[in-house]
Formats: C-alpha cells, sequence, structure tokens
C-alpha cells in the first residue's frame, strides 16, 4: 500500500521536493496549498499526486487531511508550524519543516515523544545542510581524539557570478521581505573566548570579508544568535564560534544607510495613495522643498553624493516621480516591492548557493592542530530548479522517505544534529550533486 504525503505550501522551494517524492513509486503526495494553480503546477497531472486548495488555519480542513496521510511536510510560513504539529500529535503523524525551531515547537516535544512520533525541523540548507556537516566533522574530530576549538560557518544565498549583473550584487531567490527582515535582527557570537552582541541596528557595521575558493571575495556578517549551537553541537568550551551571511562585495556598507534612513520600518504609513518614491524619499529626509534631491540624500547619509551607496539607490528607482502602487504598507513593503520588481532573476539566470565552515581543531595527543574547511558550492539550473530551492527542499524530501522507510525512528523534536539523520541524508545529496567539499591544513606547531 502506497504511503501518503502531505505537503502543506507551494512556494518558491516547494518543486525539487515533489518532484522527488512523486518519483518514489510508493509514494502518493497531495499538495495542499492556499492557491490551487500553483499546488496544481507542482502535480503537474501526475497520476500519485493530487492538489488541493486549502487555508491551513482552518483546523477542520487541516485536522480533515493530516488524519487521512502517513506524513506531513509543512512548508507554509513558520507561524503555522506549532498548529500543523498539534494536529499530527494528536492523530499521530510524523511531521517536517525546513523552519528554526522555536519555543511554541520546542514545548511540544514530549507530546511528540508520547504519540510515538518525529517533528524533524530544520532539516532544509541553513538550516539544515549547515547543521549536517558541521556535524560529520565535529563527530569526526572527537572520534579521533581531538576538540573542536574554533568554529566560523557561513551560508548565502547570491546570484551566479555571469548573473551578478545589478549594483547591489543581489537577486531573490526565496521570500523578499524574509531578506529584509532578517537584517532586523542583533546579533552574538564568541571570538577568542569573547562574547560579542550586536543590536539589530548596528548589524551591518560589523562584517569582514571571506574569501571563497575559486568565487573571490565576500562580506560575512553574523547571523542571529550563535551562542546556542555551542551546547547543540557539543563544542563546550570553545573560544570562537559564528554563524554568518554571505554576501558580495558592498552589500553591509549600503544596508546600513539603508537602516539608516528607516527603510526597515515597519510601522504602517497611512499617507501611500498617489505617492511616488521621489515624494517617500522626500518624507523620509524631511527636505519637502529640496530641488536637489541626490545631494539631500547624500548630505542625509554624509556621503559623497557620488558614492556608490547614492548611486544603488537612485538604480533602485527611490528618487524617480514613479507610483509606490501601494494604498498601504509600511517602509520595509515600499522597499520589498521595489527590489523585487528590480532584483528579481530572469528567465534562464542561475543562483547560487555557498556554504563554507571553517574549523581550527587541536588533537592534545599528538600535539598538532589543524584548519578544516568544508564547502558547497551549488549552481540553480537555467530556466529549472533554483540552487536554493534544491538545498533547502531536498534534504526535506530525502528525510521523508528515510522516516516513512523506518531508517530513521528517533521521536520528539529534533534536527539533524545525530549521525542517524545526517548520515543518510548526505550521503544520497551527494548522489544528487549536492556535495561538501573538505579540505585540511596542517597548522604549525608554533601556533599550537
Amino acid at each position: 500500500m502506497k504511503k501518503k504525503i502531505l505537503v502543506l505550501g507551494a512556494g518558491l522551494v516547494a518543486r525539487p521536493l515533489v518532484d522527488y517524492l512523486l518519483k518514489q513509486s510508493d509514494f502518493f503526495v497531495t499538495v495542499a496549498s492556499r492557491t490551487a494553480s500553483k499546488a496544481e503546477k507542482l502535480i503537474a497531472s501526475h497520476p500519485r499526486g493530487k492538489a488541493l486548495e486549502v487555508n491551513v488555519s482552518e483546523p477542520t480542513v487541516l485536522a480533515n487531511l493530516i488524519v487521512e496521510t502517513d506524513l506531513v511536510i509543512s512548508l507554509v510560513p513558520y507561524t503555522f508550524h506549532p498548529i500543523v504539529a498539534q494536529a499530527c500529535i494528536q492523530y499521530k503523524k510524523p511531521m517536517i519543516t525546513t523552519s528554526y525551531v522555536g519555543d511554541a515547537m520546542r514545548s511540544l516535544d514530549q507530546e511528540a515523544k508520547a504519540a510515538g512520533i518525529i517533528i524533524l525541523n530544520e532539516i532544509g540548507l541553513d538550516p539544515g545542510i549547515d547543521h549536517m556537516s558541521a556535524m560529520k566533522i565535529i563527530h569526526r574530530v572527537k572520534n579521533r581524539g581531538g576538540r573542536v576549538i574554533s568554529f566560523y560557518s557561513y551560508c548565502g544565498g547570491l546570484p551566479a557570478p555571469e548573473a551578478n549583473n545589478n549594483p547591489f550584487g543581489y537577486k531573490f531567490s526565496w521570500s523578499p521581505k524574509g531578506v529584509l527582515l532578517a537584517g532586523k535582527n542583533s546579533a552574538r557570537y564568541l571570538k577568542d573566548g569573547k562574547e560579542i552582541f550586536i543590536p539589530g541596528p548596528e548589524l551591518f557595521s560589523h562584517y569582514w570579508v571571506v574569501e571563497i575558493e575559486g568565487l573571490g571575495k565576500f562580506e560575512a556578517y553574523p547571523n542571529r544568535d550563535s551562542l546556542p549551537y555551542i551546547e547543540l553541537y557539543g563544542l563546550v568550551g570553545i573560544s570562537s564560534m559564528c554563524r554568518g551571511t554571505l554576501r558580495n562585495l558592498g552589500w553591509c556598507e549600503t544596508f546600513k544607510k539603508i537602516v539608516e534612513l528607516g527603510l526597515l520600518d515597519d510601522k504602517e504609513l497611512d499617507n501611500l495613495r498617489g505617492l511616488t518614491y521621489r515624494d517617500w524619499l522626500k518624507n523620509l529626509l524631511k527636505q519637502s522643498n529640496h530641488t536637489d534631491l541626490r545631494s539631500a540624500l547624500a548630505d542625509f547619509l554624509k556621503l559623497d553624493k557620488d558614492s556608490m551607496i547614492v548611486r544603488r539607490l537612485e538604480w533602485l528607482g527611490l528618487l524617480t516621480d514613479e507610483p509606490i502602487g501601494l494604498e498601504k504598507g509600511a517602509n520595509i513593503d515600499i522597499l520589498v516591492k521595489r527590489m523585487q520588481e528590480k532584483m528579481s532573476y530572469q528567465p534562464g539566470e542561475r543562483d547560487m548557493i555557498v556554504l563554507k565552515h571553517e574549523f581550527i581543531a587541536e588533537y592534545p595527543k599528538e600535539s598538532r592542530k589543524e584548519k578544516i574547511e568544508s564547502t558547497l558550492i551549488d549552481f540553480g539550473i537555467p530556466n529549472g530548479d533554483t540552487a536554493m530551492s534544491r538545498t533547502v527542499s531536498l534534504p526535506a524530501a530525502i528525510a521523508a522517505k528515510l522516516i516513512l522507510t523506518d531508517k530513521i525512528k528517533l521521536t520528539g523534536i529534533q534536527i539533524p544534529v545525530v549521525s542517524e539523520i545526517y548520515e543518510p541524508v548526505l550521503a544520497e545529496l551527494e548522489t544528487l550533486n549536492i556535495v561538501c567539499k573538505e579540505k585540511t591544513i596542517p597548522l604549525p606547531e608554533a601556533n599550537f
């Protein structure tokens, strides 16, 4: 009898997951989405698939779907995951998400264990492949009698080099608002034994350059709170621990000024009807009568009017008389709309995923130290799946198969930091050409 899988959501990353599951002859896949046409496009009339129009906020509808399935994959916004999880617990159905575990989800651990089901989270790219590839190396170091004393991890979704053709060096392969909201987060990490905290408004003042072999230099800045990963990864006593985001050069200095302008503010405005981008910018600058808006913008930001940052904002169209075209919204919604119009991938363009780990490991019994680098570079397929969608959704799809074939038998709220999960998932990802390449560099004794 075929196993039934329910996929909730049909967004940007869902297609590779659905395609993978439909290729497994023992599975029947139902895709449920608020927009029926999106679900139908993913199923593409496959004989072992079905598309439904569903609102997950309707408890009865959700329950009726879950009770009839064998496993649920939730790709809807993360705020809905605990609601879906509670229904999965009630009907004893395992569940998978690619999102971070929040407090509401974490609180369901005992209930999930009592129901005998796994609720596997953070099984995407970042979080996901980053966890798995890191733990593979950390466990190997420990098994060889060593310990990790420094760990920096970086990840970024970026245009492939030939598609990097706008002044921002960025295009959107997932939720534009999600990208911008992440720029409001504070960050915390450990460097040389010292805890470093960066308030949200200062995030883009705190960055450094990272070299990726074969691709060149990128900017890196810390991503959220890295400290909980010290315990999670079993690295108590480590001197440096940081998880960071990668962007092309110039991103951080530009976004620092975007923050100063208030463009990430989320307080709803009530005066958007009929406004042009020029009107909006004048209001922000409090320069309603200034005839040279470019100079006014440069003065406000304490920049030369010919600086790259001013030129980037001008390229974006913020100084034009073009109507904003929104009835209501906040500054961040206006910026999202404009960036989505100007910074989306065009037909045939490829995106790129870059994930890099840098470890320093020491082996006291052997009196030696080494640097271990693990790098994943994946490119999208022209006019096909993006690298972002592949690397986010395929780990979840593989995990679904492993759970339904009893290869993963864990219960409770889990993330993929245990070998029972990461070993088979990473092994199958390699067959799909999603590979982390490792390099080990011996460090001189003087550094020990």
